[in-house]
């Protein structure tokens, strides 16, 4: 079944379906907010942080449930076939797959795994506090009442014990490794635009250069 998949005969996507394209850059903006502009605890921060959330859920959906090239079974983990891919990329000689190829579909998954935990224990460290009960309880803050934090701290102090500490440790490996992995994932996408003399960025954009694309292709 892999092995036909991998087969690397069918013609890639011209344009990604909008949802893949939507949660794609909106988990991108999120990792690169908070990353770079947002500080860790704060509204944005909480906020930022259910979006990729919610976008996570929606992509693992869609990836049960959308089209072809969306779902999990067209670009199953298969790191053999992800070694053979990366030994052809530095040949310099790459087949097509119809979605992710496998070296890509391998980054996928760690990423998804990864946006899985950074968000499971952000949750856990903010007691599972929407961006509104954070909003309220900053807004109570800079009034000068101070009642909420104590009241949250106290609640979760009893129980917490040492898991807290935990849970921001992994926290924060998780969130630089999404972030090395992104690098890696950006380098990627050029080294093997190059080698197939295609623009892989253009398909997962609005789709104006992917319509151009296609275009050209029918042309041909």
């Amino acid at each position: 079944m892999a092995a036909s998949l991998w087969s690397g005969r069918v013609k890639p996507p011209a344009l990604w379906d909008p949802v893949v394209r939507l949660t794609h850059w909106v988990i991108a903006i999120v990792v690169l907010l908070n990353a770079v502009l947002t500080e860790g605890g704060s509204t944005l921060h909480v906020a930022a942080g259910w979006t990729g959330m919610a976008m996570l859920a929606l992509r693992l959906v869609w990836g049960l449930v959308g089209p072809g090239a969306a779902r999990f079974s067209t670009f199953p983990p298969a790191p053999v076939q992800a070694m053979r891919h990366l030994a052809g990329l530095v040949r310099g000689r790459v087949p097509e797959y119809p979605s992710h190829n496998p070296a890509g579909a391998i980054m996928a998954y760690a990423l998804w795994g990864l946006l899985a935990l950074v968000t499971a224990s952000g949750l856990y460290m903010t007691g599972g506090a929407t961006p509104m009960q954070v909003a309220a309880d900053q807004a109570a803050v800079d009034s000068g009442d101070w009642s909420a934090l104590v009241q949250a701290d106290d609640s979760r102090a009893d129980d917490d014990g040492g898991w807290k500490d935990a849970a921001k440790e992994v926290h924060e490996v998780a969130a630089n490794v999404i972030l090395i992995l992104v690098l890696l994932h950006v380098a990627g996408v050029a080294v093997e635009s190059r080698a197939l003399r295609r623009n892989l960025v253009a398909p997962m954009l609005l789709g104006s250069a992917a319509r151009g694309e296609r275009n050209r292709r029918r042309a041909e």
